[in-house]
């Protein structure tokens, strides 16, 4: 049952979602639609502080924004898997704790990101003593034992790594974050956001009924309130955590929510569908095809006028046509990401040239990959003359095979040239992408020279027929170059598959075309073609879950066998242990140590030279707003397009 949770963690990161490449790959919609839930429930009268008092601005005559969502929010409640739809609404009821731009982390309702270097943030040697819960040198959670290979105060990599005795006295290092939230919070009701409600937040999402992963929280000593605005966080001994940063849980309404158990707070409508929130604006209906919203008088940044509109609509408009038509119109303002706007690229372009409207597009962290079976799971129980060719053990045959591929083709026919082709798991604007790596541009005449010398040589003078092996190591002679290529059964991907098999032939290369189910693709091991490796070819794509480098996807712990229940990212079954060493020295630091960037940065020098799989494309997402919009920018970086919707405004005001 373990294993079988682990594999579903992993096959989040794995995205599912391959029917749609061109807009933003989000998880999949949970929200079964058709019927809507009933109006909210008045809460029973509570005991409660004097409200503060709300800002009241010159009247002024209302102002309203519409935003066209492509799909129905499928709860409201912040620690309920809100969908992207969920998220862009979520956006107005809440200001985020930190926002995220162009990959760094701007402070929200903080007053400050906090810093090992800048302040708030320290790491501090801490005695520890057996039977202690401490994180041990492969950063899981133990109970500290004889024999436990753990990491001592300071040590980072794993040359000072120790085998425990048991005796001797042992420190190791304990980090420390202190949160400060801004003042002058409250919630829409006028009454004070306390650090007590980010505590609340922080105990329901840690709570086995809440969905979630629970790393943080099993690496957790203790989160605590140190006064009404100030949180502290306290890993446990031997958790260095690069994220340190964003250990701060998003207060949530405890005078409010304590009354119901974290079970009913993911349906109930007090939670779900009507949540008290402190940003922006206060949601006020939700019908079958709408949500409306109106101003928050007690927003902390009334003052400045925000937000600029005093009534904010959600439409629910699936139909691209039908949004393309609503902006046109007036109906809607901006139409964000979650409505896919690919059939329209070139109109909204045209549209943007002549001033009728404003088109924008991005590059996600998901990235799109063409990975090869380097170790099949039929080498597994040691050589055999039924196993798979070896094809791919030699780095150089990994290599011709990316110059074989047009993958420009796939940026400007595919993708409208809105993307670029990526040289490494890092996206390109990435702070931490290294430079100068080698990189594999589509070239076939260096491709074919690179086969021929390692011994795929064109037996019959006959390009549009596979290369046979002559000499190549540890490949029987006479082997045909023949491959498949299993991808998932997708529209796009059946075009990518298409053009990318026409330039691997074009090399004297094979290829076998096979499109599956997406269940069928990302099923367990070891009948599945990915988790079992089973494939000599495979397309998919890998989600971002957070802006570290996602180099231990690759790393040989990860890769799926019997012996860990085929669960693991790592599917071309990749291995070698200098990239492991750099990676694990990478997560094991903080960003404030030049150990961080320097060995983030040689993991991808070493995969660009290995080159275990080929980076296709980041995916893209797009929106699009009337002409006279400002203050919006597509940033796929961020949560939503919407961080930032309390400075949104068009018109006059809009004018330079």
């Amino acid at each position: 049952m373990h294993a079988r949770k682990r594999f579903l963690q992993r096959l989040i990161i794995l995205m599912i979602c391959s029917a749609v490449l061109l807009s933003s790959c989000q998880l999949v919609d949970l929200l079964d639609g058709g019927e809507t839930a009933a109006p909210a429930e008045t809460p029973s009268p509570l005991d409660t502080p004097t409200p503060g008092p709300a800002y009241t601005p010159t009247p002024t005559p209302g102002r309203v924004l519409s935003v066209c969502l492509g799909n129905l929010p499928n709860t409201l409640y912040p620690l309920g898997v809100p969908n992207p739809a969920a998220r862009s609404v979520l956006a107005a009821i809440y200001d985020a704790p930190y926002d995220v731009v162009n990959y760094e982390y701007m402070p929200g309702i903080l007053e400050q990101i906090p810093s090992v270097s800048a302040g708030g943030a320290t790491i501090s040697p801490l005695a520890v003593s057996l039977g202690d819960e401490v994180v041990d040198a492969s950063g899981d959670l133990i109970s500290l034992e004889l024999g436990s290979r753990v990491r001592p105060a300071g040590c980072r990599d794993g040359s000072c790594v120790i085998t425990y005795d048991g005796q001797s006295p042992l420190s190791m290092d304990q980090m420390f974050v202190e949160f400060k939230m801004k003042p002058g919070l409250l919630w829409s009701d006028g009454t004070p956001v306390t650090a007590d409600d980010s505590v609340f937040a922080y105990e329901l999402a840690k709570d086995e009924d809440t969905p979630g992963s629970k790393y943080i929280f099993d690496r957790t000593q203790s989160y605590e309130a140190a006064d009404d605005a100030t949180v502290q966080w306290w890993g446990k001994p031997g958790f260095v955590d690069p994220t340190y940063n964003t250990n701060f849980w998003m207060p949530l309404p405890k005078r409010i929510w304590e009354q119901l158990t974290p079970a009913e707070l993911l349906t109930s409508d007090l939670s779900a569908r009507m949540p008290m929130g402190y940003g922006p604006y206060v949601i006020k209906e939700w019908n079958d095809d709408t949500l409306r919203l109106v101003k928050n008088p007690y927003y902390y940044r009334a003052a400045e006028g925000l937000p600029k509109f005093s009534e904010l609509i959600f439409r629910i408009t699936p139909d691209t046509e039908a949004a393309m038509t609503a902006l046109i119109e007036g109906r809607c303002d901006l139409i964000d990401s979650t409505v896919s706007l690919d059939s329209q690229v070139s109109l909204l372009r045209e549209m943007d040239t002549r001033g009728q409207a404003r088109f924008f597009s991005g590059q996600t962290p998901t990235m799109e990959w063409l990975t090869f079976g380097i170790v099949h799971s039929s080498y597994d129980d040691g050589a055999n003359v039924i196993d798979r060719p070896d094809f791919f053990r030699d780095p150089r045959t990994r290599q011709a095979i990316a110059y074989c591929i047009n993958r420009q083709s796939i940026v400007d026919n595919v993708l409208f040239g809105l993307a670029t082709v990526p040289d490494s798991f890092v996206a390109s604007s990435h702070p931490l992408h290294a430079s100068a790596l080698a990189a594999y541009p589509f070239d076939p005449g260096k491709g074919m020279q690179m086969l021929d010398n390692i011994g795929w040589r064109d037996h019959d003078n006959d390009p549009s027929t596979p290369r046979h092996a002559q000499g190549v190591a540890r490949v029987a002679q006479a082997t045909e170059l023949k491959l498949t290529y299993v991808t998932s059964s997708a529209n796009q991907r059946r075009q990518i598959a298409e053009i990318f098999a026409q330039s691997l032939r074009g090399c004297g290369i094979g290829v076998e075309l096979v499109h599956v189910s997406q269940l069928e693709l990302y099923a367990e091991g070891p009948l599945g073609p990915l988790f079992g490796r089973n494939f000599d070819l495979a397309e998919y794509a890998m989600a971002a879950l957070d802006f570290q480098p996602a180099c231990m996807r690759f790393a040989a712990s990860e890769v799926p066998t019997e012996a860990n229940h085929w669960v693991g990212t790592n599917l071309s079954g990749y291995q070698n242990p200098t990239f492991d060493a750099a990676c694990a020295f990478a997560r094991q630091s903080t960003p404030d140590e030049s150990a961080y960037v320097d060995n983030y940065r040689l993991t991808q020098t070493l995969f660009a030279q290995d080159l275990p799989a080929i980076p296709l494309f980041n995916r893209i997402e797009t929106a699009a707003t009337r002409s006279d919009f400002c203050n919006f920018a597509l940033d796929p970086t961020a949560a939503t397009d919407l961080y930032a919707i309390e400075l949104f405004d068009y018109g006059d005001s809009c004018l330079p």
